[in-house]
């Protein structure tokens, strides 16, 4: 049965909406109206959004293009009624609802973000396929501050202390923001968004949410709009939640983790597995489609300048692009599991990742892997901390973004473009701030 939109924008007695689009860096762009206003506005063709939206810079800078229409066009907001849901932080009753944005004579905008991911999953589609996905989340809780040049501090919780000690699953570090989780919790209830464990992670007062596994566009809006629950949440708590790769100098960083199988619509069989449980061709075609092209598609899953401060080699964010089984020093874990649930978790993504472009690059590398037929390295029994093979840099990822020819048909070649020139010049931007570390030591000795 076909969802009933303004049936449900009724019964719920909404008096605004919120109209999200994501855009590279996955901030929630769009507009608020009143439901009169939207419904009003579906009877005449849609919203309508400027392009150059979809090449803003987090800095909010909008930059030359050769790919963005010089003139300004317009490009056309759709609705997806399977992503309408309450917005529970509110007193009004507010609908938020996920578009699509497309050209004037309905063509998906190609750069548009959740249009890369959809592009991909077409490939699956034809073939037969479907990908199911598992996103793991982390972020930190810090102290509130309008001060961007003072370091982050860890909040007090419960007791009156702030952590100091690594306190990683621990119960009790937990309890001292209960409050503010109960809310997250009940706000996700609210929203359907299908959140399993809560655990804490290594940093003082840093955790992680995992989502139980699904539809790849579906977990995709759903961790797009958890970031944007946790950060509203917490504000309302008197702190804030960041999801920066790291945000502290001391403390490691945060990954969004993502755990991917392929589905036979056939069969409803897992591919990675035969009939008797031992891992099939095709799950070691797609461990060598990863080994092959993340390293090319690094940008996308390590965005920003500050993302690769996170790199460190160690367990918690491998630099490598070896695999093994339930060895969480490789970038590529295969979890120790049965047939129906054989699966790799991606290690490599920061949690400062666009989810859509995150879960796209993933699916790519395993698509062309799936092509390709390849076979992957052996798979690692020790530490592959000793292992750094992946860009170090961001201007190195973008250059291997733009060396590896394969991907750009299967993410679009005019998204690949954009995207190159946004990060190019926010690379550029970034290069022009001095650092306390540069005062500190070369102010007077150099």
């Amino acid at each position: 049965m076909t969802f009933d939109m303004q049936k449900w924008l009724s019964d719920q007695a909404i008096t605004e909406v919120e109209c999200l689009v994501s855009d590279i860096s996955g901030i929630p762009r769009g507009k608020i109206l009143p439901v009169n206003k939207f419904v009003s506005a579906q009877d005449t063709g849609g919203l309508r959004l400027p392009e150059y939206v979809f090449g803003q810079a987090v800095t909010g800078e909008y930059y030359d293009s050769d790919v963005l229409n010089e003139i300004g066009s317009d490009v056309v907001l759709i609705p997806d009624p399977n992503t309408c849901r309450l917005v529970p932080w509110y007193d009004e009753p507010t609908a938020q609802i996920i578009h699509d944005a497309v050209t004037q004579d309905g063509r998906l905008v190609p750069f548009a973000a959740r249009a890369v991911l959809k592009r991909v999953l077409s490939l699956f589609e034809k073939a037969g396929l479907e990908p199911v996905i598992a996103p793991e989340l982390e972020f930190f809780l810090v102290k509130q501050s309008n001060d961007a040049n003072s370091p982050l501090i860890t909040p007090t919780g419960r007791s009156g202390r702030a952590e100091k000690a690594k306190q990683a699953y621990g119960i009790d570090a937990v309890n001292e923001f209960d409050p503010l989780f109960e809310e997250i919790y009940d706000h996700c209830d609210v929203q359907d968004l299908d959140i399993d464990t809560l655990s804490h992670e290594a940093g003082a007062a840093q955790m992680e949410i995992n989502f139980n596994h699904g539809n790849a566009l579906e977990l995709a809006d759903q961790a797009f709009l958890f970031k944007r629950t946790v950060r509203q949440t917490a504000i309302n708590h008197g702190l804030h939640a960041t999801f920066m790769a790291k945000p502290m100098q001391e403390q490691p960083g945060s990954a969004m983790h993502i755990h991917i199988s392929v589905m036979s619509k056939k069969t409803g069989k897992n591919i990675f597995a035969n009939t008797d449980g031992s891992e099939s061709d095709d799950f070691y075609h797609s461990i060598a489609g990863m080994q092959r092209y993340l390293s090319g598609a690094m940008a996308l899953m390590a965005p920003y300048v500050n993302s690769y401060r996170r790199r460190t080699g160690t367990e918690d964010s491998p630099a490598n692009l070896a695999w093994g089984m339930d060895n969480r020093t490789v970038g590529l874990r295969v979890p120790i599991s049965g047939a129906e649930s054989r699966r790799i978790e991606n290690r490599i993504p920061g949690a400062d990742a666009n989810p859509y472009l995150a879960i796209a690059a993933t699916l790519s590398s395993v698509w062309l892997g799936l092509q390709e037929k390849r076979r992957p390295t052996r798979p690692r029994k020790v530490s592959a901390e000793d292992l750094e093979t992946l860009p170090r840099n961001l201007d190195a990822a973008l250059d291997s973004l733009e060396r590896v020819k394969a991907l750009h048909p299967v993410l679009g070649e005019d998204f690949v473009k954009l995207f190159v020139e946004v990060k190019r010049a926010e690379a550029e931007a970034f290069l022009e701030v001095i650092s306390p570390w540069e005062r500190e030591y070369l102010l007077l000795n150099v």
